[in-house]
C-alpha cells in the first residue's frame, strides 16, 4: 500500500509543477508599537502551511498564495503574539505591530475546527503548548513532556511509557492526533503508550471536552495534537542539531534536521536517537530493566502553488524498552534478574551494578515499531477550498518475555489502518463560514504472537459532519452535527491446551475466539459561543455531545492481560458510550495578567469498565489454569453511567511594567465515579489527583552581547493525596493480602522543586547555540505518583522495609543544546 500511494504522489507531484506561479502575494512590513521594523519576524498562514519571514528592514514577501480569507499569525520572540483576517487577492498589503511581551500565548489553533481559528473564538476550552515550553522542559517521552498540563496527565509504565490522561479518562477516550491524522496503534493496553517521536513535534494544542464532531469515535475526553514544524519561508533551507543529556538515566538524545523551501516546493528531513539506562531514586536505587532506546527518522515533501498544496510525510518509530517486573531480594530489597530455571520454577539473581546501568534492555522487553504516510492536500475551487487527506500506519508491538526463548514473541500485535479524511470549506461571507465533509478509517488487525487476549479484527468506520462559524458583533457562534457507523468483525481464533497460538482459523484443542460481528452507531453534535465582553474579558460556553464505539478489547477480550495478570473476558453485546459535557470559560487578558477558569461537568451514559467477577461463594472468581502464570483474578467489561466534574484554573501575572517578570500558576481537579455500583467499585481507577503548579521566570532579552533572552525560572510542583481510589480486591495478580490492601489504599501527596536556566549564545550577531538547563526533583525527595502503575508493585520487605510499588525517578538534571544552521537565506 505505502509504495502504491508513493507512486501516486510522485506522479500527481510532477504533473502539479508544471502549473503557473501564483498572481497573489501578501507583503507588509512588521514594527513594534513604537513604529521600529522588527527583523526575523515569522509570518505563517497555517491553513496554507506557508511561511514569511521579515528582513532588514521589518519587509515581508509570501508568494504562491491561493485567493481567499486566511488567518495570518505573525510572531518574534520578545513580542506578544498576534493574528488577523486577511482577504487574499492579487496583490495584497497588510502591516502588522507587535507589542513587547514577557510571556508567549499562541493566538490561533486548529484542533476541533475546520480551518486555524483564533483561540479566543473557540468555543471549548483549549490549551496551547509552545516549542520553547519543550524545549526548557525535559522529558523521557512525548506525554511525560505534558503530563503537568492542568487538566492533563499520563498512566505511567516506566520512563518510555506514557498514556495521555484528559480530565480523569484516557485509553481510547482519548484521541492523539500526529501529522494531521489520527494515531493508531492498540490504545485499549496499560502498557502501550504513544508511537510519536518528541523532536518531531514543533508545538501542541489540547483540547479539553468532546471532540467527536471532527475526529469520530473514542475522542469524548479530549484530542492531544502533535503539531509539526511550520513550512519554511521561500529561499530559505535551515537546520539544526541537537543534544540532550539526563544525569538520572544517562539519557542521551541526538537529532539532526534540516527543511527547505525552493520555487514552492517545501522538504524536511530528520534522525535522531534516544537511549537511556534505569533510572534512580532513593528508596529503590536503580529500578532494574526501565532502560529503553527509541530511534525515529522522518521527511516531508511538498508542492506549494497558486492552487493550494500537496505533501507527502512519512515517519518511522522504533523503540525498545524493557518492563520492570519488581522481583526483589528479600533480605537487601535489591533488584532481582530472571537467569533460568530450577524445573518449572524460574531463578533469580541479583543484578549486577553493569546490568542496572545498560542500556540495552533485559527480558521482559518490548519491540514497538510504526510506520506511518500522509497525504495531504488542500485545493482550491473558486473561493472555497477542498482538504483531502489519505495515510496508511502499519505498528507492530512485540513482546519477549520467555527467557528459554529470547528470541520468540510472546505477544505481537500487528495492526495495520488506513486514514481517510475529505472536507470542503466554503469561503468565508457575511462573517459566516462552514464545512463538511466525512472522514474514518478501516484496520486490520493480526495477532503473531502465542500469547493471546484479544481475536483477530477488521474494522470499518465513516462518520459525516458539518460545522458552521458566525460572527455577529461581540459574539462568536459555532454549531455542528456528526453521525458515525462502524462495523466491527472478529475472527475465531484456536489455541492448544497451553494457550499458544495455532494457525488462524485451524480448528485446535481450544476454541479461544469466537467469530462475532458488531454494528456501531451514534450521533454527535456540539453548540457553543464566545462572548468578548471588550478587549480584555471574555466567556466561553459549549455543550458537546461526544460518541463512542466499544474497543477490541472490551468486546473480545478472552485471555491473560500479561502487563495485569488478571484474566480479562470482554463482552460483544456492550453498546456505544455517549456522552454529554458542559464547559463554562471565562477568562480575562490584559498586557499585566491572564486569567482563565474551566469548570466542566460530563455525563457519560453506558460507561464500559471492567468488573471483577465473583464466584459462587462469593470470592474472588480465579483462573488458575494457565500454564506459566499466577492464579489470575477474573474481570468482565460490562456498563454503567459515569459522572466526572472537575476545573482547570490559570494565573499568568506578566507586568508590563516589568517586563522580564512572570509568575505562572495553574491548579487542576477531577471527579470521576460510576453510578449505581458497589462503594468499592465506585471511583474510576487512574483519576488524577488535584494538583497545583506554579513557576516563576525571570528573563533578560540582552543579558550583553554574547547572551541573549536569558532566562532563570523555579517552580513547584504539588499533588494532592488521592482518596478516591479503585477499591477491587485484587486489581493487580501477585500480590500478598498486605500489599494487595496497601495498592488500593489513599496515595500519598507530595512536594516537587524544579528549576532551569536557559540562554542563547551570539557570536558575530548571530545565535551560535542555545543552551536549556532544567532540573526536576530538586530535593531529590521520594514519592510513588498516583498515575504510575508501578504503586501496584510487591512491597519491598528487606530489612523490616514494607514499601509497597515501585518509585518515580529521583532527581534529574537535564542539559540541551541547540545548534542552528542557516544554510540558505
Amino acid at each position: 500500500m505505502k509504495y502504491r500511494l508513493t507512486s501516486i504522489y510522485i506522479i500527481v507531484l510532477v504533473l502539479l509543477s508544471f502549473t503557473a506561479f501564483s498572481q497573489n502575494e501578501l507583503t507588509g512590513t512588521i514594527t513594534n508599537s513604537k513604529g521600529t521594523v522588527i527583523p526575523n519576524a515569522g509570518i505563517y498562514i497555517e491553513d496554507l502551511k506557508l511561511a514569511g519571514v521579515t528582513d532588514a528592514q521589518g519587509h515581508y514577501t509570501i508568494t504562491h498564495l491561493p485567493a481567499g480569507s486566511y488567518l495570518v499569525t505573525v510572531h518574534s520572540l520578545g513580542y506578544q503574539v498576534t493574528s488577523k483576517e486577511v482577504n487574499i487577492h492579487g496583490y495584497t498589503t497588510v502591516d502588522f505591530s507587535l507589542f513587547a511581551a514577557s510571556y508567549e500565548m499562541q493566538e490561533v489553533v486548529v484542533t476541533g475546527n475546520a480551518i486555524a481559528t483564533g483561540i479566543k473564538n473557540t468555543s471549548q476550552p483549549i490549551t496551547e503548548i509552545p516549542n520553547s515550553y519543550l524545549l526548557q522542559n525535559a522529558s523521557t517521552n512525548i506525554i511525560d513532556a505534558i503530563s503537568k498540563v492542568p487538566g492533563v496527565s499520563g498512566i505511567t509504565d516506566g520512563q518510555s511509557i506514557s498514556k495521555p490522561v484528559i480530565r480523569g479518562l484516557g485509553y481510547n477516550r482519548v484521541v492523539t492526533v500526529n501529522d494531521g491524522v489520527r494515531q493508531e496503534g492498540q490504545q485499549w493496553g496499560d502498557e502501550f503508550g504513544i508511537e510519536v517521536d518528541p523532536n518531531s513535534v514543533n508545538r501542541i494544542e489540547i483540547l479539553k471536552g468532546p471532540a467527536s464532531l471532527v475526529y469520530g469515535s473514542d475522542a469524548i475526553s479530549g484530542i492531544i495534537n502533535l503539531l509539526p514544524d511550520e513550512t519554511m519561508p521561500e529561499g530559505r533551507i535551515k537546520g539544526d542539531i541537537l543534544y540532550n543529556y539526563q544525569t538520572n538515566n544517562g539519557l542521551m538524545n541526538t537529532a539532526g534536521h534540516v527543511a527547505g523551501n525552493i520555487n514552492g516546493i517545501a522538504f524536511s528531513a530528520r534522525i535522531d536517537n534516544t537511549m537511556a539506562h534505569a533510572y534512580r531514586n532513593n528508596n529503590d536505587a536503580y529500578v532494574l530493566n526501565s532502560q529503553f532506546s527509541n530511534f525515529n527518522t522522518d521527511g516531508t515533501i511538498g508542492i506549494h502553488r497558486k492552487w493550494g498544496f500537496s505533501q507527502l510525510h512519512f515517519s518511522y518509530f522504533n523503540l525498545q524498552t524493557g518492563i520492570v517486573e519488581g522481583v526483589r531480594d528479600t533480605l537487601t530489597g535489591a533488584f532481582q534478574l530472571q537467569t533460568g530455571f530450577n524445573g518449572t520454577a524460574p531463578v533469580y539473581t541479583t543484578a549486577t551494578n553493569q546490568q542496572l546501568r545498560s542500556y540495552t534492555p533485559f527480558l521482559i522487553n518490548q519491540v514497538v515499531r510504526h510506520y506511518k504516510l500522509v497525504w495531504d492536500n488542500s485545493v482550491e475551487i473558486g473561493k472555497s477550498r477542498l482538504i483531502a487527506r489519505l495515510a496508511w500506519q502499519e505498528n507492530r508491538r512485540q513482546e519477549n518475555n520467555d527467557i528459554s526463548q529470547p528470541d520468540v514473541s510472546n505477544i505481537y500485535y500487528y495492526l495495520n489502518t488506513i486514514n481517510y479524511d475529505l472536507r470542503y470549506v466554503s469561503p468565508t461571507r457575511n462573517n459566516f463560514d462552514f464545512s463538511a465533509g466525512a472522514n474514518g478509517m478501516y484496520q486490520n488487525s493480526q495477532n503473531k504472537g502465542t500469547l493471546l487476549l484479544i481475536p483477530e479484527y477488521d474494522l470499518f468506520d465513516i462518520g459525516t459532519f458539518a460545522i458552521a462559524n458566525k460572527k455577529a458583533g461581540k459574539f462568536n457562534f459555532s454549531a455542528g452535527i456528526r453521525y458515525d457507523v462502524r462495523k466491527f468483525q472478529g475472527h475465531a481464533g484456536y489455541t492448544d491446551s497451553n494457550e499458544n497460538s495455532l494457525t488462524y482459523g485451524q480448528p485446535g484443542i481450544g476454541h479461544q475466539f469466537s467469530a462475532y460481528s458488531s454494528n456501531f452507531n451514534g450521533l454527535s453534535g456540539s453548540i457553543g459561543a464566545t462572548y468578548n465582553v471588550n478587549d480584555k474579558v471574555y466567556v466561553k460556553a459549549n455543550i458537546g455531545k461526544g460518541f463512542r464505539a466499544p474497543n477490541v478489547a472490551e468486546t473480545g477480550s478472552n485471555g491473560i492481560h500479561d502487563g495485569t495478570v488478571v484474566y480479562e473476558i470482554g463482552s460483544p453485546a456492550l453498546q456505544p458510550e455517549s456522552s454529554l459535557e458542559f464547559d463554562l470559560t471565562p477568562g480575562v487578558q490584559t498586557k499585566d495578567v491572564t486569567i482563565e477558569v474551566s469548570p466542566f461537568i460530563n455525563s457519560i451514559h453506558n460507561f464500559i469498565s471492567a468488573k471483577q467477577l465473583l464466584n459462587v461463594g462469593g470470592n474472588d472468581s480465579v483462573r488458575n489454569d494457565i500454564t506459566g502464570f499466577p492464579n489470575a483474578p477474573a474481570f468482565k467489561y460490562t456498563q454503567t453511567d459515569a459522572i466526572l466534574t472537575g476545573m482547570e484554573a490559570m494565573v499568568d501575572i506578566h507586568p508590563s511594567g516589568i517586563k522580564w517578570f512572570d509568575w505562572y500558576t495553574t491548579f487542576s481537579t477531577v471527579d470521576a465515579h460510576l453510578q449505581n455500583v458497589p462503594a468499592n467499585e465506585k471511583y474510576l481507577p487512574f483519576t488524577p489527583p488535584a494538583r497545583i503548579r506554579s513557576e516563576v521566570t525571570v528573563t533578560f532579552k540582552k543579558l550583553s552581547k554574547t547572551f541573549n533572552n536569558t532566562y532563570v525560572r523555579f517552580g513547584v510542583y504539588y499533588n494532592f493525596k488521592q482518596s478516591n481510589v479503585y477499591q477491587q480486591s485484587q486489581v493487580y495478580a501477585g500480590l500478598s493480602a498486605a500489599d494487595s490492601l496497601a495498592s488500593v489504599s489513599p496515595t500519598a501527596a507530595y512536594t516537587l522543586l524544579n528549576a532551569g536556566a536557559g540562554t542563547n549564545v551570539m557570536v558575530r550577531g548571530h545565535t551560535a547555540f542555545s543552551l536549556y538547563i532544567s532540573i526536576d526533583n530538586l530535593t531529590n525527595s521520594s514519592y510513588i505518583d498516583y498515575m504510575s502503575r508501578f504503586k501496584y508493585y510487591p512491597a519491598n520487605v528487606a530489612n523490616g522495609l514494607d514499601r509497597v510499588g515501585v518509585y518515580n525517578m529521583g532527581r534529574n538534571i537535564s542539559f540541551e543544546i541547540l545548534v542552528p544552521l542557516d544554510l540558505k537565506h
